[in-house]
């Protein structure tokens, strides 16, 4: 969806290919770092839009399993960027983006119930192969083809037929949202815990002005021996408290009560944390992957969603300058493939969480003064190497121009 708002924005006419009838606000939340949202708002959707989904995020802190204070940071517009971290509702982003698509360039451009299964090239074009709910089988031409389709992208294994299964490392999640009184800032970002056993919490609505109370996402997580392979069949499953919450039993700190929040969840999902090994190309002549059908990620920097616009915004700067063909797609390549491939391993390794296995390292994670353990300055140089990898290191991000210049349409 962000790439048709960004080809209707440069005057590219196109088609969006959805395999599901109908689109519905799935999911729980993520977050959006400043190097997406400055592409969102270079798209019209600014804060006037985006209040209206999710919450401008404050701090981003790491708490040890003894609840004292690893590493804390201010976000967004505290932080010094000129654009806020959002925390929002994955599946009301989806719809956002969705609805504006339809306004933007009219409903006849997205086609609900229609899955691209492969292509086939010419010299002059690409057809892509299209299979319907009804089972029909129809052919579409055009200049390129673009593959938004996710982690079992039909496109990525056609281009990829010798790609490596499915990488799964031994975590497990479970994911939820609960109604909670926001903790610290009111807006924060907190992972608690260790490595291979912690909790992540934030808020992804303002507090509800009667009853104080926030929609809470949270992420409960532990780490087991991955030697026989994901075993539960399902990718994500709708499971019961009592299945996991005794892994957090005693998790309360006076100002997180971990097990309340847990109940307070209507609904749980068990998923693992998987991702694939990066692949050497996102693009074959005039088809090229992006998103997670290009470089699906652990979600331990909240940037897999990021990086998803900000790859349809460099792919349209890329169109601006060299055309709607093979030449614009091997310059997406060239500029994303191989450091964004770099951030995948690095987000294998813990991401930012690699603090915490730090900790647990150098004193078995229980500590009294943090400063003893990793001095600040270990600290901050550690997440200061992440944000310049992940792509929203403050002072380069606040000093590059827009990556689609105001006004700029392909000639």
């Amino acid at each position: 969806m962000a790439l048709a708002l960004t080809l209707h924005q440069i005057g590219v006419p196109c088609m969006v290919f959805e395999s599901v009838p109908a689109l519905q606000p799935l999911g729980v939340g993520i977050n959006l770092q400043p190097n997406a949202v400055r592409e969102l708002y270079d798209l019209g959707l600014d804060a006037g839009v985006l209040d209206g989904i999710g919450l401008q995020a404050r701090e981003w802190a790491l708490v040890g399993r003894n609840g004292n204070d690893i590493y804390a940071e201010p976000r967004g517009l505290l932080a010094g960027y000129r654009w806020p971290q959002y925390s929002v509702h994955r599946g009301q982003l989806q719809m956002l983006l969705y609805r504006t698509v339809l306004e933007r360039l009219g409903p006849e451009a997205v086609l609900l119930g229609h899955r691209v299964t492969g292509y086939r090239q010419a010299a002059d074009g690409v057809t892509a192969l299209v299979e319907t709910r009804d089972g029909r089988r129809i052919e579409v031409p055009g200049s390129v083809l673009v593959a938004a389709d996710g982690l079992h992208s039909a496109v990525r294994a056609q281009m990829h037929p010798a790609q490596p299964p499915i990488q799964w490392g031994g975590a497990i999640m479970w994911r939820g949202t609960s109604p909670g009184v926001p903790v610290r800032s009111g807006a924060s970002f907190v992972g608690l815990g260790s490595m291979r056993h912690r909790v992540v919490l934030y808020p992804i609505s303002p507090p509800d002005p009667k009853t104080g109370l926030a929609t809470i996402n949270w992420i409960a997580e532990i780490t087991v021996d991955n030697r026989d392979g994901w075993t539960q069949g399902d990718w994500n499953r709708r499971v019961a408290l009592q299945d996991f919450a005794h892994h957090f039993d005693g998790w309360n700190y006076g100002w997180l009560d971990v097990p309340a929040m847990l109940r307070g969840a209507r609904e749980i999902f068990e998923y693992p944390m998987i991702d694939r090994d990066p692949v050497p190309t996102w693009v074959d002549g005039r088809v090229a992957l992006l998103g997670d059908a290009a470089h699906v990620m652990y979600p331990v920097g909240s940037n897999g969603a990021s990086q998803a616009i900000v790859d349809a915004r460099v792919l349209g700067a890329a169109f601006v300058r060299d055309g709607v063909g093979p030449l614009a797609l091997q310059a997406y390549d060239e500029q994303l493939c191989a450091p964004i491939s770099a951030l995948v391993l690095r987000n294998r390794g813990a991401g930012p969480f690699g603090l915490l296995g730090l900790v647990d390292e150098r004193c078995g994670g229980v500590f009294d003064d943090i400063d003893a353990v990793i001095p600040a300055a270990e600290r901050e140089a550690f997440m200061a190497r992440y944000k310049a990898a992940a792509g929203f290191a403050i002072e380069t991000l606040n000093a590059a121009p827009p990556t689609i210049a105001p006004g700029a349409h392909v000639r």
